[in-house]
């Protein structure tokens, strides 16, 4: 699959991507808004500069991008000649879950206590306002992922053969600019470099151990397949953004829109997701920090993952990925 026109790319003047020539070796970029590549290895005088180095570096290497991108002459490639792969490989992957109003909202109407009578609109509001008190009094919901689960925003997406039920889960990423821990809610966002998209697939199967239910969720199992997780296309830096807070989330499958929802509607912003991540772990430059799926996963509308199956993702000002689905071949 191909990156989108230009006109569409992304918000701001540049965008960081990881790209490769054919047969050659992938390599960090820069990405005008005119769709065209600046191979920063050459550009900032490193040839062993990866996209986590330059990160490691981010306040001081920003003005240097910035004149980059305004700059004019040769050393561009077109976007349409390279491959674009997942931006980066990061060291640690934070996730999170049931960080939407409207689908935890869903979730809880939709697994009704037995012996519950009530009207749906009795339960829904009963479950708004569990939903009000928990953004006022409770924590996220975050848990731990693997970077070997990445893959490019175009890549073919592999359906393990026992993955019986493969899902959708769009989600805004943040990815840390600054090494991290204890950092306050209001100070959070400085330590933000930029953000890009995730499609953080899940097998309903495998999320639940049977055998030991009393341990409860199994992540590794149903979320860390290798390539569950598309990443990207872009890094677009945080500058680009004016409200993270505030972007259309849009996953559509085989062209019919399932999940189309504003970040408005996440319980835990992304300043209160990236300040509960820093209170236990030391966040590094690089790491990914997934802030949950809207509404209107596969479950939701009883329609889940299948061979053939083309995911196009989009976040506002973020671009969009594309990836198709694949059946895993067995002997």
């Amino acid at each position: 699959m191909k990156p989108e026109p230009a006109s569409a790319l992304f918000a701001g003047p540049f965008a960081l991507a990881t790209l490769s020539a054919p047969d050659g070796p992938s390599f960090p970029a820069l990405v005008t808004a005119d769709g065209r590549a600046v191979d920063l290895r050459a550009a900032l005088g490193d040839e062993h500069l990866s996209m986590l180095s330059l990160l490691e570096r981010w306040e001081t290497v920003r003005p240097r991008l910035h004149e980059l991108a305004t700059a004019t002459g040769t050393g561009r490639t077109p976007l349409a000649d390279l491959r674009v792969h997942a931006p980066l490989t990061p060291r640690q992957v934070f996730q999170s879950g049931a960080n939407y109003r409207r689908h935890v909202i869903d979730l809880h109407v939709a697994h009704r206590a037995p012996g519950d009578e009530r009207p749906e609109s009795e339960r829904r509001a009963e479950a708004a306002q569990i939903m009000d008190r928990r953004a006022a009094e409770d924590l996220p919901y975050m848990f731990i992922g693997l970077p070997s689960a990445l893959t490019g925003p175009y890549d073919d997406v592999v359906l393990p053969a026992w993955a019986k039920k493969p899902d959708w889960e769009l989600e805004l990423a943040v990815v840390i600019g600054r090494p991290a821990h204890r950092v306050p809610v209001e100070e959070a966002l400085e330590y933000v470099a930029g953000y890009t998209i995730a499609n953080d697939l899940t097998d309903r199967a495998t999320v639940f151990r049977r055998d030991m239910p009393q341990i409860g969720t199994d992540w590794l199992r149903s979320k860390n397949a290798p390539g569950f997780t598309p990443l990207g296309p872009w890094i677009v830096p945080a500058e680009s953004i004016a409200n993270p807070d505030d972007l259309r989330v849009t996953l559509k499958l085989n062209g019919e829109t399932m999940q189309d929802e504003s970040t408005k509607d996440m319980i835990f912003d992304v300043a209160r997701m990236v300040s509960y991540a820093s209170a236990t772990a030391w966040l590094l430059p690089g790491d990914l920090v997934l802030t949950g799926s809207p509404a209107g996963n596969g479950m939701h509308w009883g329609r889940l993952l299948r061979d053939g199956d083309v995911m196009e993702g989009s976040i506002t000002g973020l671009g969009t990925q594309r990836t198709r689905c694949v059946a895993e071949v067995t002997e």
